[in-house]
């Protein structure tokens, strides 16, 4: 097709063979997208295109990429807000018809559908770093680091000491985002029968999965600090180069019940936050009810 749509905070051109997204760089764009910079993504990475009214008078094309095919979507796991969607290309009304032609020849040009076997859609490249609540995360491509900060982290990460873990020791990430409350990047080791020696008979139970904040595999987030536009890109580095090896992605071992305790003291927290209007009514009603579901 060769053709050029532009829209709000990104323009798409359409290629025989991909979709290359360019962001742009107004101080109005997601600051994920400018991160992100360009994408582009293959046609046999996409499985669907839609065109939906949009608001204050746009609409909205948006492909939807296939799972497993893109390592920044399967680590957000659902996570991102409507307006950080890097599928999505807002245009005015008016452009409703130019866009309608779009999808259609987009849409008579895939072919592909289901689960992926590999990442079709490039990871942002290493060297990425990030300053978490506890520490520094930092990844070389070929081992993450984390250097705890003397202002945040838990006495139980600075008894473990500073952590490198290499990719060939890792099953996989899990992203929790900083705009929920109790955000974390988690590394997850690989599974145990996949350990030299041991099968899944005989290997030992997996024990439980500690809070993010006592974790040394873990780095927490906060008010300014592992926002999404640098960990969210750090996470879908680490998961891509995880899967090119070969490391399987096991599902995350659910956390313990916590002490009731532990429930209020974070309650509390929480209603602080709310009174200095940091969190919305909704979020604390929300939250507030997710964590008494833990008792």
């Amino acid at each position: 097709m060769g053709d050029v749509l532009a829209g709000f905070h990104a323009a798409w051109e359409f290629e025989s063979d991909s979709v290359l997204i360019r962001y742009e760089r107004g101080i109005r764009t997601p600051k994920l997208f400018q991160a992100l910079g360009e994408r582009r993504v293959p046609l046999e990475a996409i499985e669907g295109v839609t065109l939906t009214p949009g608001r204050r008078g746009t609409v909205v094309l948006r492909v939807q990429p296939r799972a497993g095919a893109d390592p920044l979507i399967e680590a957000a796991a659902g996570q991102l807000k409507e307006s950080g969607d890097p599928y999505r290309l807002v245009l005015p009304a008016e452009r409703k018809t130019l866009a309608e032609y779009y999808a259609d020849e987009l849409t008579a040009l895939l072919t592909g559908s289901g689960r992926t076997e590999r990442y079709l859609v490039a990871p942002p490249e290493a060297p990425l770093h990030f300053k978490a609540y506890d520490g520094k995360a930092s990844f070389d491509g070929k081992a993450v680091s984390f250097r705890w900060s003397w202002t945040g982290a838990s006495s139980a990460k600075w008894k473990a000491g500073d952590q490198s873990f290499p990719v060939a020791g890792l099953g996989g990430v899990e992203w929790r985002s900083p705009e929920m409350f109790e955000g974390y990047l988690r590394l997850l080791p690989r599974d145990a029968d996949t350990v030299a020696g041991t099968t899944a008979a005989t290997a030992p139970a997996a024990p439980p999965v500690p809070q993010a904040d006592q974790d040394p595999a873990a780095v927490v987030f906060g008010l300014g600090y592992g926002p999404v536009h640098e960990s969210l890109p750090f996470a879908a580095a680490v998961l891509a180069a995880v899967r090119e090896r070969g490391a399987s992605t096991p599902v995350p071992v659910p956390a313990p019940r916590r002490d009731p305790a532990d429930i209020a003291e974070r309650i509390r927290h929480l209603g602080e936050l709310h009174q200095q209007g940091l969190v919305t009514d909704e979020e604390f009603t929300s939250k507030k009810a997710e964590l008494l579901a833990e008792l």
